[in-house]
C-alpha cells in the first residue's frame, strides 16, 4: 500500500490527539485493533467491545467514563455496533465519533479495519518519525 508524507503526518497528529484526551476510553472492536493502536503509539486507556460479551456487559462496564472515543471498523458490522452503543449509551456517556470520521479522511477509505493501521508503522517513514 502506498502512503503519502501528509497521511503519515496527519495519523500521528491523530494518534498525538488521542493521547492528550483525559477522562477518555478508546473502544474497540477487539485484540489486533488494540494490537495497531499500540504499535502506533497509542498510550491511553482501551476497552475491547468484544470482550464483554454482549452490549448490557459493556454498557454497564464503561458507563463510568466521561467520553468514549469510538473507533470500530468501517464494515457492516462495525456500523451496527456502533449505532447500538450510541443507542444505549448516549445519555449516559459522551460518545465521540470525530477520531473515526477523520481516520476515513486521513486515509481516504483505504483503511476500513482499524487493525490495518498496523501497516502504516511497518511504513519506514512512520518510524522514522516516531
Amino acid at each position: 500500500m502506498n502512503f503519502h508524507e501528509s497521511e503519515i503526518l496527519q495519523l500521528k497528529n491523530l494518534i498525538h490527539s488521542l493521547n492528550s484526551k483525559k477522562d477518555s476510553i478508546v473502544v474497540v472492536e477487539g485484540k489486533r485493533d488494540t494490537s495497531a493502536l499500540r504499535k502506533l503509539g497509542y498510550s491511553g486507556n482501551i476497552c475491547e467491545f468484544h470482550s464483554f460479551k454482549g452490549l448490557a456487559r459493556f454498557a454497564d462496564s464503561v458507563s463510568c467514563h466521561k467520553n468514549l472515543i469510538v473507533l470500530f471498523d468501517g464494515d457492516r458490522k462495525g456500523k451496527y455496533l456502533t449505532s447500538r452503543i450510541i443507542s444505549q449509551l448516549e445519555h449516559r456517556v459522551k460518545i465521540d465519533l470525530s477520531f473515526k470520521k477523520k481516520l476515513v479522511s486521513i486515509t481516504k477509505g483505504k483503511v476500513r479495519h482499524i487493525e490495518d493501521l498496523s501497516k502504516y508503522v511497518t511504513h519506514d517513514r512512520f518510524t522514522d518519525v516516531l
